[in-house]
């Protein structure tokens, strides 16, 4: 049987990620179909996807009349029913289990193409328990971009434990073919591979600053300086999103219950005060606004 490529995208909220998933998959010359959760909410995500887009072009990876034709095949809507007709969804809603779970019930009924493809860009959530809120588990993957989509090349692609050989194969082609990406295997567990060895080493990082005995700039200089990563730790996890780091630790710890995936005090309080990193301009480091 031939399986048919995918072409009408859908994609649940309008964040970092999610303007980048519209962003690539618009560029990538498809059907794009944005759902926010309000109408008000609506020009933000114009904005946020055509400042994605924007930055292509400073970069010199796109040009302006490429932009203008990505967009011309964007539509924003706050009408979750708008996804009837999508073949491939996917939702990048903040990483609450909850939230993910009640949405793929709606758009599960939601979905007319009985072979369409219902995805989530978890960054740690297992991804058979967000199959199990579907009637359709078969068709339910994970594919876990990374931030900013428009430059990382990876995509870790996650089958839940009901998911059909059809839903991988669409899905991967639909990755390493018009979007261009590295697709990696990943388990079914909490953090699946990158995050399962990225978040204890930012944790870790959390707690040596947590004693006082070093300051954050100094961690991050050693780590670039010394091991000759890109970034430091705690100017990542201000990239991430710290509220991103502590959904995924508290992912990891509730899923294996080991002292070294636990928040560390510093980093809930960091959370509580709304001191996010880099998207509020303050984290570890002070960022301009």
């Amino acid at each position: 049987m031939t399986i048919e490529p995918l072409s009408r995208i859908g994609v649940i909220g309008c964040g970092v990620m999610g303007a980048g998933i519209a962003d690539v998959t618009a560029r990538a010359g498809l059907d794009v179909r944005v759902v926010v959760a309000r109408p008000d909410a609506v020009p933000a995500a114009h904005d946020r996807i055509r400042g994605s887009l924007d930055q292509g072009i400073r970069k010199g990876r796109l040009t302006v009349a490429d932009r203008d034709a990505a967009l011309g095949r964007i539509e924003v809507t706050s009408d979750l029913d708008a996804l009837a007709d999508r073949e491939f969804v996917i939702e990048a809603v903040p990483e609450r289990e909850d939230l993910k779970t009640a949405l793929f019930t709606r758009v599960d009924g939601i979905l007319k193409d009985d072979g369409a493809v219902l995805a989530t860009n978890t960054s740690s959530l297992p991804v058979s328990r967000l199959a199990a809120a579907t009637r359709h588990p078969e068709r339910v993957i994970g594919v876990h971009f990374f931030s900013p989509v428009p430059v990382m090349p990876l995509v870790e692609l996650v089958g839940a434990l009901h998911t059909d050989d059809a839903t991988r194969t669409r899905t991967a082609d639909l990755l390493t073919g018009p979007l261009g990406k590295t697709v990696v295997e990943a388990p079914d567990r909490a953090g699946f591979v990158v995050n399962g060895l990225l978040i204890p080493y930012l944790l870790g990082a959390i707690r040596m600053v947590e004693s006082g005995r070093v300051t954050a700039d100094a961690v991050d200089r050693s780590m670039t300086l010394g091991c000759g990563h890109p970034v430091g730790p705690l100017r990542l996890a201000d990239l991430i999103g710290l509220d991103v780091v502590k959904a995924v630790a508290d992912a990891l710890h509730q899923e294996y219950a080991e002292p070294l995936y636990a928040p560390p005090p510093m980093l809930l309080r960091l959370v509580e005060a709304g001191l996010l990193g880099k998207k509020s301009g303050r984290g570890f480091h002070t960022y301009a606004r």
